[in-house]
């Protein structure tokens, strides 16, 4: 494991129930500045708790979580962004005035808003859409809209629970794509949740494996594949011998 007294989010012998029903058991997790790290299990193991507690959305019943060496729930609201499953865009909204919910959050006056998420536009490819409704857009557009919503917010940290699970499998891998070249030129922090073993050896420079319910991670997988990365390097000896590791870990059968 590693030392998880470091590193921009950390998390220290973290318990967390609901209800009485045990969750989440003895969680140590340690992300770094600039580092992608995914959390991969079975469903309902509580992958997305994990996201929770780090968000402050929840409170674990024992251990510690720091962001940037801080444990106060309320310094978190500066420092990170949370886009779950869905995109929760605002049907009433156009694509622009979606994109800039959270600037106005934050009190900057419309116009200014606009200005700055219009700058982004091409690059999310989006531009020519930012006056259409969120039920006229793909799947694809619709994510690419709750992405830059996200980063709009301009938070060193991004959690992301499940982002791609709504898209077909062509849409998911044009997304993954994307969002890998996207991830290579920005300064951030990044924690995804995923189902698919291939998206988190893609996209990550290191994965959590997490067990059964109560979920508590088992294995620790470090990616050290080149990036930029491409499509092609997913059928290379190296990343079938990680997705072995990996199938094995998840088909452990639970203690």
């Amino acid at each position: 494991m590693p030392d998880n007294s470091l590193g921009r989010v950390s998390l220290k012998d973290v318990n967390y129930s609901l209800d009485s029903l045990e969750i989440l058991r003895n969680i140590d997790l340690s992300v770094n500045s600039r580092e992608i790290v995914s959390i991969i299990g079975p469903s309902g193991c509580g992958k997305s708790s994990v996201l929770n507690l780090i968000s402050g959305l929840e409170r674990p019943d024992s251990g510690q979580i720091k962001i940037e060496g801080k444990s106060d729930q309320f310094d978190r609201l500066n420092m990170i962004s949370y886009m779950q499953q869905k995109d929760l865009l605002l049907p009433w909204r156009t694509v622009l005035d979606n994109v800039i919910l959270g600037l106005e959050i934050q009190g900057i006056p419309k116009k200014e808003s606009r200005k700055i998420a219009m700058e982004q536009m091409e690059k999310f490819g989006l531009l020519g859409f930012e006056n259409k409704y969120p039920f006229t857009l793909s799947g694809g557009m619709k994510q690419r809209a709750a992405f830059l919503r996200t980063i709009l917010m301009n938070r060193p940290i991004l959690l992301l629970d499940e982002p791609f699970s709504a898209l077909d499998a062509l849409n998911r891998m044009q997304m993954q794509e994307w969002v890998i070249k996207l991830f290579d030129g920005l300064d951030k922090t990044v924690i995804f949740v995923t189902h698919d073993i291939d998206e988190a050896i893609f996209l990550s420079d290191r994965i959590y494996v997490m067990s059964s319910s109560p979920g508590e991670f088992i294995s620790i997988e470090n990616i050290k594949l080149s990036r930029p990365r491409s499509r092609e390097i997913m059928f290379s000896s190296d990343v079938l011998s990680i997705k072995n590791r990996l199938l094995n870990q998840l088909l452990q059968p639970a203690l």
